[in-house]
């Protein structure tokens, strides 16, 4: 795949071969000529070259020689389709699209890419929901979307999918913060639990991270380490745009690299799977994973009043979904103290207004005049009619 270059502008610029046209010579001969689109993004920075390389693979998977796509099937499209985007796209996104190439919507894969229809897609996702779960399903059904937008342009789908669940998170509370770094002083898990606890940073993000994209307490997150088809870690651009992003810590955390050159940890992800892991072990605390502390990171600065915008950009959040499924596991938490808040104000308010009962639930007129109030059925209806004489 083409890589983009940088314009003297600042822009990248990505080209990649279109076709050949023939140009005829004075001398009566034919040339040929190498014709090519160029894609350019004027967004600065590693985010511009990967969009304009981005650009130029779509064009490239998009212009497939038309003549092979009326015999070619879903899975051989998919393949085309993967291969095309291999070199732009991260190597977790490469494995997930391979995943489901090879395990999901096989009722699919052998079907004529040309000939399938609403009612194929509609009976595999079907027989998928019964399988997997709803979040699976849908990430089957995105990525089988994709692949007809580039062989099958103009098909319209319209799939029933399973309804989505919610995820159940769970955020660390202040306390927990605390016991755990005190399990973790002077081991190699306290500054990663530091950077994505008080960041938020990601494992791959702090895996990834150097000496050198660090200024005083500011932290330029630039990289991210993954894992390949072949289980190498590599180190690429961040999960997504979002994910380059500047990210000014405490000194209290900013003092734990001083004097770290190269690599800030020798660690890999799953290096601080494990090793968290069994750190709650040792800690005494309930499991959660290392990626929660993210949201408890998001969580504490949302309720010191923190702007939504200035959480999704300091964690490197394309959208707000993952701060509304925090903010809903924070709200539960509180609930049962906020009802016992708001049912002793409605109690209090209704205290001062009835100046006495007639019986179990059932008020004078003077209460009914000033309160709406639900009567017990075991009320006589003339106890009900002489409250509301008509």
């Amino acid at each position: 795949m083409p890589t983009a270059k940088k314009l003297p502008s600042g822009s990248w610029r990505c080209q990649v071969y279109s076709h050949t046209e023939d140009i005829l010579q004075p001398d009566g001969t034919i040339k040929h000529k190498r014709v090519y689109r160029s894609f350019t993004s004027d967004v600065p920075g590693s985010k511009g070259k990967r969009l304009a390389e981005q650009m130029a693979a779509d064009f490239a998977a998009e212009k497939e020689d038309s003549s092979n796509v009326q015999n070619i099937t879903v899975g051989e499209a998919m393949d085309r389709y993967i291969s095309a985007r291999e070199k732009v796209l991260s190597p977790r996104t490469i494995m997930d699209y391979q995943r489901i190439r090879k395990n999901e919507l096989t009722a699919l894969t052998d079907l004529k890419i040309l000939s399938i229809t609403q009612e194929d897609i509609q009976r595999a996702i079907n027989l998928e929901a019964q399988q997997h779960s709803p979040k699976t399903v849908r990430n089957s059904h995105g990525f089988l979307s994709a692949v007809l937008k580039v062989y099958r342009p103009n098909f319209a789908l319209n799939t029933s999918l399973p309804k989505s669940v919610h995820p159940d998170l769970y955020v660390p509370s202040d306390s927990e913060i605390r016991r755990l770094l005190e399990c973790a002083k002077d081991t190699e898990l306290e500054l990663p639990i530091l950077l994505a606890a008080f960041g938020p940073m990601r494992r791959g993000e702090i895996c990834a991270l150097e000496s050198t994209d660090i200024t005083g307490s500011t932290v330029h997150v630039t990289k991210n380490m993954v894992r390949t088809k072949d289980n190498e870690w590599v180190i690429k651009a961040p999960k997504s745009y979002a994910g380059d992003r500047y990210i000014d810590y405490p000194d209290f955390v900013a003092e734990k690299w001083t004097g770290i050159v190269g690599r800030i940890t020798p660690l890999t992800p799953n290096n601080i799977t494990d090793r968290f892991k069994s750190l709650l072990k040792k800690s005494g605390l309930p499991h959660f994973r290392f990626h929660d502390l993210r949201h408890y990171s998001a969580s504490i600065q949302h309720a010191i009043g923190i702007p939504d915008s200035y959480i999704m950009e300091r964690g490197g959040w394309g959208n707000d979904g993952v701060l509304k499924s925090v903010y809903r596991h924070a709200l539960s938490d509180q609930r049962k103290e906020m009802d016992k808040i708001a049912n002793q104000h409605f109690s209090q308010l209704m205290q001062h207004e009835i100046s006495h009962e007639i019986g179990p639930g059932v008020l004078t007129p003077r209460g009914l005049n000033n309160a709406v109030m639900i009567i017990p059925a075991t009320c006589s209806r003339s106890l009900v009619q002489r409250c509301h004489p008509q």
